[in-house]
């Protein structure tokens, strides 16, 4: 059997992470996987910055669960945008095209 290269590959998930999945390592497929599956389960998704959960919609209400992961992303991706969720509160949404940077900063 091949080994696992790219996106499929298993990465060592820092501590926070670890703790949230269950996992020490996972394919960077599957821990956006489960985090969409926790955000989905729980209904935490909006169509409005800082609105109220609804289930739907391009932005992920931070609950307390969550906040443990998403307060250690602080990542500048390569066109220079900012990824900074260090201050981020529980209620407080972040756009569903962060979650890459979520998943990025919370690997080693």
């Amino acid at each position: 059997m091949a080994e696992a290269k790219g996106l499929s590959k298993p990465v060592k998930l820092k501590s926070d992470l670890a703790a949230f999945l269950g996992e020490t390592e996972l394919p960077r497929t599957e821990i956006t996987q489960k985090l969409w599956n926790y955000i989905k389960s729980n209904k935490l998704q909006t169509r409005s910055e800082n609105g109220q959960p609804e289930n739907a919609g391009k932005f992920i209400v931070a609950d307390a669960k969550l906040l443990t992961v998403f307060k250690n992303t602080n990542a500048t991706s390569k066109s220079g945008k900012v990824t900074d969720l260090r201050n981020l509160k529980e209620g407080e949404t972040i756009n569903m095209m962060q979650m890459a940077s979520v998943v990025g900063a919370n690997i080693e």
